[in-house]
């Protein structure tokens, strides 16, 4: 055998050394261990911190009801489905969850996963065939990117938020099934889809309009139904996607839109039909949490109260917080370095925040990602932005 590029197939496990650097180092801000709820406060090595690094934007889970009804969900059903929902993993929990989250996304129907990567994953690779394009947003989501990737037709980009791109692949593609795919929110830059345009668009070319509302449900929408309600677009988009683990406080996901699509996915998203079922506890606790915000509208209020307050006091101290228009609210920092110091030093001042670093983000523009919930008072947010202050300065960034 010739000597030269190792053939073991672990080589490169041993050789990727970048997260050992920054553990040496004491810069890695991943995997770090919280004892405690998801609330405006978390402790962490038996220290409180102030969680801004959260999607429980309305600081539904660890709600009394919420967790109430996964209580009760476990005693009558126990804690799992052992099957697919293809198979015998089917509750009439889980058909009834289908139907109000149809109602509540205005649709003739709905179909829940397991998790929200794994609707993606299988409403995209279901509906697109061989002979099909799939146009997404360059800043899309990476289950977007994987559900294309698992699809047999072509998948074409465009640039950010960019209309006038969008309608140029579009325009390039006539005569070909066309499904574009967005993020309503797009979850690092916290701003909006330029959804009327989109929608034009896609009307005028043929093509057929998925929403990803992960992060636009619970938030955005005279009732929190999100980015299409935001506009007043629900019966012109296509799809929409939403999962449970940002404001609807558990894991999972569902696709609604027409009777016969939903149908049709059903059948062919190998997502769904080869994984086991969403658990009793996970299904009646996003039952409880729909309830909630339909019960509960202050919830929505005073999150984008708090979404005001913190964009406008990022900026009045000088930082750079992009295009958002929601409570996620990026802190562009510059390189990669900069960001991981960023937040270890936040740490070090008792704030929890995330870091997004290249390829997640374009190079030189690594952020500390924040976001805001419901729950937050205006103590927590005058503390982050007294702490933002202060390491800001310390490197140089304001």
């Amino acid at each position: 055998m010739a000597v030269g590029k190792s053939t073991d197939l672990f080589d490169k496990c041993c050789r990727f050394d970048k997260a050992k650097l920054l553990i040496n180092e004491g810069l890695y801000p991943y995997f770090r261990v919280i004892e405690s709820a998801q609330e405006p406060e978390v402790i962490m090595n038996g220290r409180k911190m102030i969680m801004i690094g959260s999607n429980n934007y309305l600081g539904l889970t660890n709600h009394p009801k919420v967790k109430e009804a996964a209580i009760e969900a476990i005693k009558k059903y126990g804690t799992g489905c052992a099957g697919s929902r293809f198979l015998n993993g089917t509750l009439d929990l889980h058909v009834q969850l289908e139907e109000k989250l149809a109602r509540f996304a205005r649709k003739e129907a709905a179909l829940i996963f397991s998790t929200g990567f794994q609707v993606n994953l299988g409403t995209i690779s279901a509906l697109v065939g061989k002979d099909d394009i799939v146009i997404i947003d360059k800043m899309d989501h990476a289950s977007i990117i994987d559900g294309c990737r698992l699809s047999f037709g072509e998948i074409k980009k465009f640039r950010h938020n960019d209309m006038s791109e969008l309608e140029r692949v579009l325009k390039e593609n006539e005569g070909r099934g066309k499904l574009v795919v967005v993020d309503g929110v797009f979850s690092m830059e916290g701003d909006i889809v330029h959804l009327p345009e989109a929608v034009t668009l896609t009307k005028k070319y043929g093509a057929r309009l998925m929403v990803d509302d992960a992060h636009g449900i619970g938030v955005l929408g005279k009732t929190g139904r999100g980015t299409a309600e935001h506009f007043g677009l629900e019966q012109e988009v296509d799809i929409i996607m939403g999962t449970y683990s940002k404001s609807l406080a558990s894991i999972g996901g569902f696709v609604a839109g027409s009777a016969d699509v939903i149908h049709y996915i059903k059948h062919f998203a190998r997502s769904l039909i080869f994984s086991a079922s969403p658990p009793p506890a996970s299904v009646a606790s996003v039952s409880a949490a729909l309830d909630i915000i339909e019960n509960e509208p202050w919830r929505r209020e005073k999150l984008l109260k708090n979404t005001e307050k913190m964009l406008h006091g990022f900026k009045e101290l000088g930082f750079e917080t992009g295009n958002s228009q929601t409570p996620i609210i990026p802190i562009v920092v510059g390189n990669n370095e900069t960001a991981f110091a960023m937040a270890m030093m936040l740490q070090e001042e008792g704030v929890f925040a995330n870091v997004a670093v290249s390829p997640a983000v374009p190079e030189g523009k690594a952020m500390i990602r924040t976001s805001y919930m419901a729950t937050h008072t205006d103590r927590h947010l005058d503390i982050v932005l007294d702490v933002f202050e202060k390491v800001g300065k310390k490197l140089g960034i304001i």
